[in-house]
């Protein structure tokens, strides 16, 4: 059976490529009032083996250079994927005919409706139709599905000494660049982008998360050391930190991994230098302290700033969208909230908000929405679409609910 679908589709290949059609006919219709007749392609048939898509001139490039993949599995909508961006991929019908013709002069042998033959050279039969369109695919950029990276990333996070072991059992749950292009419905740019938003590394061919315990542990040495060895939180140098912490027994690899994560490189005079930020240090020591559960205010105050670094000093302003403060009585009370285990979709981001408060004021909601990107809409249009405003007075702080 396959073999005669070959067989006719090259027949039909022939056919087209050999009879020309009278396009150029078609194209060059300029002048007002300019008409051409159409007829059958003798090759004329079904029309279900072929979908036209519309695309934006600047995607053009991309198309016609086949730097474009369609990503999807069976279960999911597909989109289609540029180098950078993504597009969800919507079928439209017409309800007016779309004639295809294929390229040529207007000398293909034709067809007409009653099927007697056209003289491809008269008035009547200038262009030949060889297929016929009932609609076309739409593209309408849209947000990278990441939501699916995030639950890859944790089914298996790096934990300090693992071993991983041979065959395919200790391989699950672990995925390379190549199976996340599968997997995960987004553009190639976009896909590093959330790797590196949710502080993923390449180990041993498998993006992954580093433990949080792991983490901490590495983090807690390379400050024993800048402290052991007298090296400035904001001029760590490179070499050394990473000479010492190996022989200490922690990979290469994953030291780097946690410096980028709370410092910046810096180069001086041909050497490598690594500065740690306070805002991002002192925060991991807040969300420590806060791994205990809700507690007041002042102890958690009292017990970050003996855990913080010396030569390092908090303040509340580094705890926005990772912290919620709540009064309860005299007492004001402080619980972890991370906007980092917040769905990535509106829809569900704004669910699970109103779910822990039914009302926020503007000055809280926000760290937990401007990590928000919809292509075409703006964070006031999404506050529009998902929220209600409410405001007494104009020197009122505006309060938020659920639309």
């Amino acid at each position: 059976m396959d073999a005669e679908m070959e067989d006719a589709a090259t027949q039909a290949e022939i056919e087209w490529d050999g009879g020309g059609g009278g396009a150029d006919a078609v194209l060059g219709l300029a002048a007002a009032g300019a008409s051409v007749s159409l007829c059958y392609h003798q090759a004329f048939g079904p029309h279900d083996d072929i979908v036209l898509l519309e695309a934006a001139d600047d995607l053009l490039p991309d198309l016609l250079q086949s730097r474009v993949t369609i990503r999807g599995r069976p279960d999911e909508e597909a989109v289609l994927c540029t180098p950078s961006a993504t597009y969800s991929m919507k079928f439209v019908g017409t309800s007016n005919s779309v004639f295809l013709i294929p390229p040529g002069e207007p000398s293909a042998p034709c067809l007409r409706p009653d099927n007697t033959n056209g003289d491809a050279n008269g008035a009547d039969a200038v262009a030949a139709a060889i297929k016929v369109a009932s609609g076309n695919i739409e593209l309408v950029r849209t947000a990278p599905r990441l939501e699916k990276l995030r639950s890859l990333l944790r089914e298996r996070p790096y934990i300090l000494d693992e071993d991983l072991g041979d065959g395919f059992h200790h391989k699950r749950g672990l995925y390379t660049w190549q199976d996340l292009c599968k997997l995960i419905q987004a553009s190639d740019g976009e896909l590093l982008e959330g790797l590196n938003y949710f502080s993923a590394v390449e180990i041993n061919g498998f993006w992954r998360t580093v433990d949080a315990n792991s983490v901490n542990t590495i983090l807690d040495m390379i400050l024993h050391n800048s402290v052991l060895h007298d090296w400035p939180v904001n001029a760590m140098p490179e070499n050394d930190v990473l000479s010492v912490m190996e022989s200490d027994g922690f990979a290469h690899k994953i030291v780097t991994h946690c410096l980028k994560r709370f410092g910046t490189k810096v180069e001086q005079e041909a050497r490598s230098f690594w500065s740690l930020d306070e805002k991002l240090v002192c925060l991991r020591f807040a969300q420590r302290v806060l791994g205990a559960g809700k507690m007041k205010l002042s102890n958690f105050m009292d017990k970050w700033k003996k855990s913080i670094p010396s030569g390092m000093s908090v303040d509340l302003l580094m705890l926005e969208g990772e912290v919620l403060f709540e009064k309860l009585g005299a007492e004001t009370w402080v619980h972890a909230f991370s906007v980092a285990d917040l769905p990535l979709t509106p829809a569900e981001r704004f669910a699970a908000l109103f779910r822990e408060r039914p009302k926020w004021e503007w000055k809280d909601l926000q760290p937990y929405i401007r990590d928000l990107r919809v292509p075409g809409v703006s964070s006031e249009g999404l506050l529009i679409k998902y929220t209600r405003r409410t405001q007494p007075s104009s020197e009122a702080e505006p309060v938020f609910t659920a639309r």
